[in-house]
């Protein structure tokens, strides 16, 4: 009986494996925080600043309006959050979303952010006989959107959207650089989906504006490109 107690009393005043680990971790950042100037406070900075960072680079994304293209809705010094995981997972962009994307190459090296009025096999023809874009034969009524004011177009085009690119216009017409500008560039005033680094969502900044931004209803009801004379 004597050698169990004892076997029992040596047994429980081993350290438990998972205990020394966490004391060993802890002694690891201790031993950092001592290394680092201002201790605590700074590996608490660093380690906001990795997550900060992080978050940046694959999950969301501030981005302020650099000029009037996408008036009345967006405002030149608004900023959104651009949802960059909008389409890592096998989604694509859809008619009516708003998307801000590197222009290098195709509309100038910045990035941009526009409106998305035609994808890959589309075919969008401005305008008809009562000025309204027509995307796959079904006009759109932007007026929801459109700055007061401007018609769809003041350029004619008819074009088809190929594989893999987007037809891209802002909302302000009379005051955006966009696709029409680009119709006989090469690639045709189209951008390649790659070239999307996300979805804005919400305007974040100033308060006051603070808002979701939806897809028009309009662009919804678009059919797709193969269905529209069927």
């Amino acid at each position: 009986m004597d050698t169990e107690q004892q076997t029992e009393r040596d047994r429980s005043s081993r350290p438990e494996p998972e205990a020394a680990e966490d004391r060993s971790r802890f002694a690891l950042v201790a031993r950092v925080t001592d290394w680092l100037p201002g201790g605590w406070f700074t590996l608490t900075l660093f380690a906001c600043l990795a997550f900060l960072l992080v978050l940046n680079t694959f999950v969301a994304q501030p981005f302020q309006i650099p000029s009037g293209s996408m008036e009345q809705g967006l405002r030149i010094g608004d900023r959104v959050l651009v949802n960059k995981l909008a389409y890592r997972f096998g989604a694509g962009p859809r008619r009516g979303d708003v998307v801000v994307f590197d222009g290098s190459g195709y509309f100038g090296d910045a990035d941009y952010i526009k409106r998305v009025v035609g994808v890959g096999g589309d075919h969008v023809v401005c305008c008809d006989k009562k000025g309204r874009i027509e995307v796959n034969g079904r006009p759109v009524d932007e007026t929801a959107f459109l700055y007061p004011g401007d018609t769809p177009s003041t350029v004619p085009f008819n074009v088809d959207v190929p594989d893999g690119t987007l037809f891209l216009l802002g909302d302000h017409r009379g005051d955006s650089s966009d696709s029409r500008d680009h119709l006989g560039s090469p690639g045709g005033g189209m951008v390649p989906v790659t070239r999307v680094i996300g979805r804005a969502d919400w305007i974040v900044w100033p308060y006051a504006h603070w808002t979701h931004l939806t897809r028009p209803a309009a662009y919804a009801r678009v059919p797709s490109a193969g269905a529209s004379h069927g």
